[in-house]
């Protein structure tokens, strides 16, 4: 049998992201998303994902990305910088947090805030995952593994994309190997989520891609997908020249969205027999 989750992150930081999540999922096969709680287009997205509710939506834990806490930033002092949000990018969050400049204490009543305001929305959440997947990182996942148990959470992404997979994207050899790095910390992640009850995926594609998935990339992994239950990640959002003016990763959100929109790799579901789903349904079977 081959399954597939499609799961849209950064649902809620941007109104243009969140409708492209929408259109992708109204009108393509996106079929998961993933809510950050502290960012700015929040109410925007829960709004559509009430609208919505076969998509499947998870929360999106955050602790970068330039975004501001749930709690006041006075609260969580060691997780913010002197602007009050979190730092841009995992190497400035990882540095802090390996020379002791953060405290998980701070860390598990921010992420505990980000879940609380979550669940308080009424919707029926299906996973855990975070942006830029902090939750992997030794510390940090043994804090998420808490927050697994003491809030009845029942499925995890593992962002391991196979060491030697490509699918076809050329890539430099610093993004490989920040993916390997990344591969690493997500197979010591899984190797603990039967001790907490937890399921994932058995596959994960769109690391190395992340931002640059197109229909070509989307359909190579289509054609070549493993038995057992895949994971595909993806950006999509609409107005991506505006976008490109809040957020500098270089992403291609046009360009991800119209991947699943595109008839071709419709057509590779149907002659490649393969079962949407998302993390709800990885839970119920």
């Amino acid at each position: 049998m081959k399954a597939l989750i499609v799961n849209a992150d950064d649902f809620g930081l941007a109104e243009s992201i969140n409708r492209g999540i929408i259109k992708g999922h109204r009108e393509g096969f996106i079929t998961s998303t993933s809510l950050m709680c502290s960012a700015p287009a929040f109410k925007d997205a829960v709004a559509l994902a009430q609208e919505n509710l076969r998509l499947g939506v998870g929360i999106h834990l955050t602790l970068v990305g330039g975004v501001a806490p749930v709690l006041p930033p006075e609260q969580v002092p060691t997780l913010v910088d002197a602007r009050g949000v979190f730092p841009e990018n995992y190497v400035l969050f990882a540095k802090k947090l390996y020379t002791g400049g953060v405290k998980l204490s701070e860390l598990k009543a921010e992420l505990t805030a980000q879940i609380s305001r979550g669940l308080a929305t009424g919707l029926p959440f299906t996973h855990l995952d975070s942006h830029q997947h902090l939750h992997v990182l030794p510390g940090v996942s043994a804090v998420v593994l808490q927050l697994c148990r003491e809030f009845k959470f029942k499925a995890v992404r593992v962002p391991g994309e196979a060491y030697l997979w490509n699918g076809g994207f050329k890539s430099g050899p610093v993004r490989i190997l920040g993916k390997c790095g990344l591969t690493f910390c997500a197979s010591l992640f899984r190797q603990q989520l039967s001790a907490y009850g937890l399921v994932a995926p058995d596959h994960f594609f769109g690391m190395l891609a992340g931002g640059n998935l197109d229909e070509r990339l989307v359909g190579n992994i289509l054609t070549g997908l493993p038995d057992g239950v895949s994971e595909i990640m993806t950006h999509p959002g609409l107005d991506a020249a505006s976008l490109a003016q809040k957020f500098t990763w270089g992403y291609h959100w046009e360009q991800e969205l119209q991947a699943f929109l595109a008839p071709a790799n419709k057509e590779k579901l149907t002659a490649n027999k393969i079962q949407l789903m998302n993390f709800g349904d990885l839970t119920n079977a």
